[in-house]
């Protein structure tokens, strides 16, 4: 066999292979609207039979959520568990209220870049890196920021008016971890002494800390 032939069948063996054990990284069909009741669960959702325009439409985004909260700050998100029509398509919005001084707490979406839009209102934002450097800055209405894929990052309004963005995701469903709550709130609960550790804190101290993030009943 001569060295061009073996080439081609070397070629061959490791595409093989690669078929194996790759997926396709493209979608191979136009739409797989999500069936949210099926039992199956793979790295998205279930594909349905009887798919509508609705699948593809969600108005949620339309009206100003309430802040009357704790924090100040209402998220509301447009993903695939609302529009099921984005299943395997790598992208959704969302929509952030913020009351006056309101505060959408330091958290990471640790499966997407988040991009906001500013509608209304005037924002102090940041992001903080692995090497404890935060990047931050005041955006008003119309500008944008970006905060880069599973990195700590806020949004404040130190404003007298509410604001509003709009934030798009590269992710259908990019998840988000809010730091006090996910370490305070968790169910099992994280042990006091780690906390206390970590934090620096009295075991008496977390554990007044955890009451006020207590999963409600």
């Amino acid at each position: 066999m001569g060295n061009g032939s073996g080439v081609i069948c070397m070629v061959a063996v490791i595409l093989a292979t690669f078929s194996i054990v790759s997926a396709d990284p493209d979608s191979l069909q136009d739409i797989c609207v999500a069936d949210l009741t099926s039992p199956v669960k793979v790295n998205g959702y279930a594909c349905k039979a009887n798919v509508t325009a609705d699948d593809f439409f969600f108005a949620g985004l339309a009206n100003a959520g309430a802040t009357n909260n704790t924090v100040g700050s209402l998220g509301t998100g447009a993903n695939v568990q609302r529009i099921p029509g984005l299943n395997t398509l790598g992208i959704s919005l969302g929509r952030i209220d913020y009351a006056p001084g309101g505060l959408n707490p330091p958290h990471i979406h640790p499966r997407a870049t988040e991009i906001v839009f500013v509608l209304e209102g005037e924002l102090d934002v940041g992001f903080i890196t692995t090497a404890n450097i935060l990047y931050s800055k005041t955006i008003k209405k119309g500008e944008v920021f970006v905060f880069p894929k599973g990195l700590v990052h806020f949004q404040k309004n130190n404003g007298k008016s509410i604001a509003a963005v709009v934030a798009a995701f590269n992710s259908q469903l990019a998840g988000t971890q809010y730091f006090a709550a996910t370490l305070f709130g968790a169910v099992p609960p994280v042990p006091d002494n780690v906390l206390s550790a970590a934090f620096h804190l009295k075991v008496k101290d977390v554990v007044k800390i955890k009451s006020k993030f207590a999963p409600k009943k």
